[in-house]
């Protein structure tokens, strides 16, 4: 007999919309893939080498749970050179990847019942994990006319006295929308004033495009003592299948979080920890030239889309998303119990284009599209997109 809460958890649309991707190339078809969101980058030569060195000295046995040392003090630089934000040794955790710190954190924070906020549009694994560690995941509206940011007025709305985290997701996927540091410094009041811990997933925090990032733990002691910074490897260092994530959070926190770990395993692999060390201390040049490479695509993609009359968007700020509002074709789904599903599925079907259902983020009227990938395709997909509609009218 399994798990009553397997009946709770709602299958991954992105997994759906990679497994139909697969099975269609292997059938001989061409497909033009804008679901996927990973780096289409390679991991930097650098930290494939620090590995490389690992394994010849024969650093293969167990370590530290709570991270390597020398990788933590690697974190500990970043932090303050780029994010403006002091943490010991003790105050950081390595784990296998973003999500892996994520769920540390939820397991140390929440009990049974516990409430967490978590703002339209979301990433698709966050509520999912809410309810696999006990907590209930509440869903936050956003506003079109704030770029689908939250705001203290929309938590407001949701708060309770069960209320105990809020996730806050910058810069945004799916959104690609980026908090100034005003915006930042309204949510973190309302955090202090209401005592709700904030879990600051900022994996994308190094592909910003228009302004400089703001990590909301910098604006005040107050907030920094109530915040989980979330960062990790994949997007920044294209590292995403070397599974490395950490976490910046109070010594207690981290201390509880540590032995959590320990329990679950052990440590997260020690070749991937040097391989990030090198990516994190020696390939901040390979970084910034993926943003530059990020940024043109977004410009291009943008000046497709945005004289499009019936369809609309936020300018990503950052990230390599674009969510598409496409609420105006409803029309032409009647009977869809999803639209953007069933929109995806046709697209797919027709024009052998992958995108991934809004639906999996909360948001049924919108699609998104990931531009981690070569310009000359994304193009293709694009115009793609804009056949595909105007056969529908």
């Amino acid at each position: 007999m399994l798990s009553k809460k397997l009946n709770f958890i709602t299958p991954s649309y992105t997994l759906g919309i990679a497994s139909k991707v697969k099975l269609l190339r292997e059938s001989g078809e061409k497909i033009i893939n804008l679901s996927v969101g990973e780096p289409d980058f390679y991991t930097p030569e650098t930290a494939k080498e620090w590995a490389k060195k690992a394994m010849d000295g024969n650093k293969t046995k167990y370590d530290a749970v709570s991270g390597l040392k020398e990788f933590k003090k690697a974190i500990i630089e970043k932090f303050e050179n780029q994010n403006d934000l002091s943490y010991t040794e003790s105050e950081i955790v390595v784990s296998s990847g973003a999500k892996h710190s994520i769920t540390n954190s939820l397991i140390a924070i929440l009990d049974p019942g516990d409430e967490v906020l978590i703002p339209k549009p979301y990433w698709v694994s966050y509520p999912e994990m809410v309810k696999l560690t006990g907590g209930v995941p509440v869903f936050v509206d956003t506003q079109k006319n704030n770029n689908y940011k939250v705001s203290p007025k929309d938590l407001e709305k949701a708060f309770t006295l069960k209320s105990k985290m809020l996730f806050l997701t910058n810069p945004s996927n799916p959104s690609g929308a980026v908090y100034t540091r005003d915006e930042l410094l309204e949510i973190g009041a309302w955090c202090v004033k209401n005592n709700i811990w904030i879990l600051a997933d900022e994996i994308y925090e190094r592909i910003t495009f228009d302004r400089p990032f703001v990590s909301i733990a910098s604006l005040s002691e107050a907030i920094k003592e109530l915040t989980i910074t979330v960062n990790g490897m994949s997007k920044s260092a294209a590292m995403t299948g070397w599974r490395i994530g950490y976490t910046g959070s109070s010594e207690e926190l981290a201390k509880a979080m540590s032995a959590i770990q320990g329990h679950l395993v052990s440590h997260p692999a020690t070749i991937s920890q040097w391989a990030a060390y090198g990516a994190m201390a020696f390939c901040q040049d390979e970084t910034e030239k993926m943003v530059e490479t990020y940024k043109s695509r977004r410009d291009v993609a943008v000046k497709l889309l945005e004289n499009e009359k019936d369809i609309s968007l936020v300018k990503p700020e950052g990230a390599f998303y674009l969510f598409i509002d496409l609420s105006a074709y409803k029309s032409f789904f009647p009977d869809s119990e999803s639209f953007s599903v069933d929109f995806c599925d046709k697209l797919l079907s027709e024009k052998k284009i992958a995108v991934v259902p809004g639906m999996a983020f909360g948001m049924d009227n919108f699609v998104r599209l990931a531009y981690a990938c070569d310009t000359e395709e994304l193009v293709a997909g694009l115009e793609g997109i804009k056949s595909f509609l105007s056969e529908l009218e």
